[in-house]
């Protein structure tokens, strides 16, 4: 049974950082890629960073309003999905899931809205609230 655990969220101030984190157990993230979502209320999800597989040249991908804010990382040891988000914002409240699924929709992240429902396998989320 593959499960995806994310920590990390929590409450910060406008210009903070936090770190999320996903936890697969089941499925070796390596070999699949790997996608944070966001919702934000009476906002629709969007897909806001992805991570593709190791198997082909691996690559990241992100949605312009974190472009150079948050990086997307992958620790094989410890199968485990990183997200840095530095600078947070407002407007970066939200519950942010992580979710895995094929390399070939996670290019499409930051290009068109992916549905997370597209993804494989998906958790349950975690709140970051930015707010002074």
């Amino acid at each position: 049974q593959v499960q995806l655990e994310e920590s990390g969220g929590g409450l910060v101030q406008p210009g903070g950082s936090l770190r999320l984190s996903c936890v697969s157990s089941g499925l070796s993230l390596d070999s699949h890629g790997a996608a944070w979502f966001r919702q934000a209320p009476g906002r629709e999800r969007e897909g806001v960073s992805c991570i593709t597989s190791t198997v082909m040249e691996e690559s990241t991908h992100y949605i312009n309003s974190v472009k150079g804010r948050f990086t997307i990382s992958r620790d094989n040891a410890k199968n485990t999905v990183y997200l840095q988000m530095n600078n947070l914002k407002p407007d970066d409240t939200a519950v942010y899931y992580c979710a895995v699924g094929a390399s070939s929709l996670c290019r499409l992240i930051g290009t068109m809205n992916v549905p997370m429902d597209a993804m494989e396998y998906r958790g349950k989320g975690a709140l970051v609230t930015v707010s002074s």
